[in-house]
């Protein structure tokens, strides 16, 4: 069983930056497949990131989101630029064994982007 804990979400301003950070105990994470998700008010979950041997990303973050992981301090993080209002969301971390889907799940940070 992996914990996950997600911080770095707050309130910032059209155009601004935010890194979002997801710690990882219990388990090493290099194994695993990590991803980023995030839900807004009145909407379901939807993806925004993965990474296992590869990226992948949102059309809607392509090119502004970046996920990335530091296996010293299995942590996984997200860093995104150009940030827009419609970004605004609940952020989640994720991981999983590849093929059987995400298994283990943070409690979420705030993203808020003000226009």
């Amino acid at each position: 069983q992996v914990q996950l804990v997600e911080s770095g979400g707050g309130l910032v301003q059209a155009g601004g930056s935010l890194r979002l950070s997801c710690a990882a105990s219990g388990r090493n994470i290099s194994s695993y497949t990590v991803g980023w998700f995030r839900q807004a008010p009145g909407k379901e979950r939807e993806f925004v990131t993965a990474l296992y041997r590869s990226t992948t990303y949102s059309e809607s973050v392509k090119g502004r989101f970046t996920i990335s992981v530091d296996n010293a301090k299995n942590t996984v993080y997200l860093q995104m630029n150009s940030l827009k209002p419609e970004d605004t969301a609940v952020y989640y971390c994720a991981t999983g064994i590849p093929g059987r889907g995400y298994e283990n799940w943070g409690q979420g940070t705030q993203v808020t982007v003000s226009s």
